[in-house]
This record gives structure tokens, sequence and C-alpha cells, in this order.
């Protein structure tokens, strides 16, 4: 009886306790440098490397098993974060070689639909985890942190989210996506250009839906985008962000 007891503490403690990153973490320091690649300058991802190392394979198997439903605040949105950022990859991994995350899906069965991992027992999206989840937690700085493997994504961060120090690592990103001229912001002359993000998620931005609502909001990081009152997008690179 007091085994069994013991077992069903611990088994709770898995289940409904905080996540433990720290081997994701250390994989992202070890796998994710700063680069240029077509002239965008990003963070560069070696897949090989993560899909050869251990901690990766360790990861997944303790999400496949870990209830989040107890995580609130800070720490499940720093959760669902990582776990987007790292089920991109997996992605990428599962698909190798890859010109384009894009590419592991059609036209048909976009790859952002497919089912890429399990959590709980139950397989997942990359659709879900952005949609369904981190957008309604109403913070458009998830746009800055979560990233799909692509050239014109923001930057993976070389560490992973965690709740006591969320905040700025979301600001961070987003200060260093819009100093960015090769894919968040640039002005050339009397125009000023942005990612396509803020046209893909535009009310996630500025609830009155219009580009200078936009812009007003990207000043917040980037002064020099409050003189203008539109703007033109910059092209999406869906080049795989790999080294």
């Amino acid at each position: 009886m007091r085994l069994f007891l013991l077992l069903s503490v611990l088994l709770c403690q898995t289940a409904f306790g905080s996540f433990n990153w720290n081997d994701y973490s250390d994989l992202l320091r070890d796998s994710v440098a700063p680069g240029e690649k077509q002239g965008i300058r990003t963070h560069l991802v070696n897949y090989t490397q993560i899909a050869n190392d251990p901690r990766y394979l360790k990861t997944l198997e303790a999400i496949a098993t870990y209830n989040p439903t107890a995580l609130a605040s800070s720490e499940k949105k720093a959760f669902y974060i990582n776990l987007y950022n790292l089920m991109a990859i997996k992605m990428v991994i599962d698909h190798m070689p890859l010109k384009s995350i894009r590419d592991a899906g059609s036209w048909f069965s976009p790859v952002w639909q497919k089912p890429v991992g399990v959590l709980n027992g139950k397989t997942i999206t990359l659709d879900q985890i952005e949609h369904k989840i981190l957008r309604k937690m109403n913070d458009p700085r998830i746009h800055f942190a979560i990233v799909c493997a692509s050239l014109s994504c923001p930057d993976l961060l070389a560490e992973a989210y965690n709740k006591d120090a969320l905040n700025e690592q979301l600001e961070q990103q987003a200060r260093n996506f819009l100093t960015n001229p090769t894919k968040g912001l640039r002005i050339k002359g009397n125009k000023v250009y942005l990612s396509k993000i803020f046209d893909w998620f535009e009310e996630d931005f500025a609830k009155e839906k219009s580009e200078e609502a936009i812009l007003k909001y990207v000043a917040t990081y980037n002064l020099e985008a409050g003189r203008f009152s539109d703007y033109r997008a910059i092209d999406y690179n869906w080049q795989l962000n790999k080294q």
C-alpha cells in the first residue's frame, strides 16, 4: 500500500508539476547560433546535431506523458511557446532533407495542420498550439517568440522560455525583431517596411485593424516607426533557417 501511494504521488508530480525544460534549453545553446543567409540576419539551427542528441528524444518522451492543465499564467505561456518551437524543429527533423518547412505538407494538407508530436498522450499540431492556445492568451509578443523554422521568422532564442524571465525574454525578442532591417522593420527613404507577420495577425497587434495602429504598436519598440501612417510588407523568405 505504501509503495502504491508513493508511486501515485510521483505520477501526480510528473503529470501536474512544472515541466523541466533544462535539457531542451541546453540543446538550444549548443545548436543555435547567430548567422546570415540570403541577406537575412537570423539565428541558424543545426538540425542534424539536434536530431542526434539524446536530450532531444528525452524531452519529446517527457512531453508525451506530461499533463499541462495545471499550468497557469506565465508558466503556461512559456510552456506552449517552447512546445511550438520544439515541434517546429521536430517537423523539420522528421522530414529531412527539406528546403522549407512547408515542404513537409501540401496544398491540401498544410504542414501546420499535420500531426507533429504527442502531448499528454494526444497528438498535436502546430496550428493547434498557435491558434487554439497561444493566440488566445492575448499577448502579441508571442509572434516574436514562436519560430516556424524559416529565415524570415523571428530569431529562435538559444534557450528555453521560463516563467520567471518570460516578460524580459518576450520584450527582448520584440526589440530584436523590430530593429532587424533584414526581416522585421526596414526604413528606406520615406517608406517603412514591416514583416508580413503584421498583416497575417493584424487583429492581435491592434484593435483598430489599421496600418497606423500597427505602426503605433511597433513604435513602442522602434521609435522611428511612429512617424509613418502606412507601411509596405517585406517579402517573407520561407527557406529553412538551418546552419
